[in-house]
């Protein structure tokens, strides 16, 4: 997890995509076009929450998030997805 230099507003959430899956588990390879989106990362920055509700997710969490969550951001020559703390299903 590299170290970021942005700090989000509000509810906002920034998250670093885990890698998609290259290898199906009885051993084959997945071509780039028939890749799925993937639906887990890890949370590298939060906002401070708003007034009525903090912020449940912390640095270094495992979330889970819609497939069509998010704005995709490229920084610093890694891919992050930048959500409100609302799209985000589950910690695991």
């Amino acid at each position: 997890m590299a170290k970021v230099n942005i700090k989000p507003l509000a509810d906002r959430v920034l998250i670093e995509p885990m890698a998609a899956e290259t290898k199906t588990a009885s051993g084959l390879i997945i071509p780039d076009t028939a890749k799925e989106k993937p639906q887990q990362g890890k949370v590298v920055a939060v906002g401070p929450g708003t007034k009525d509700e903090k912020i449940t997710v912390s640095i270094g969490d495992t979330v889970l998030y819609g497939k069509y969550a998010g704005t995709e951001l490229k920084l610093e020559g890694s891919d992050y997805l930048m959500m409100r703390e609302s799209d985000i299903l589950a910690i695991i």
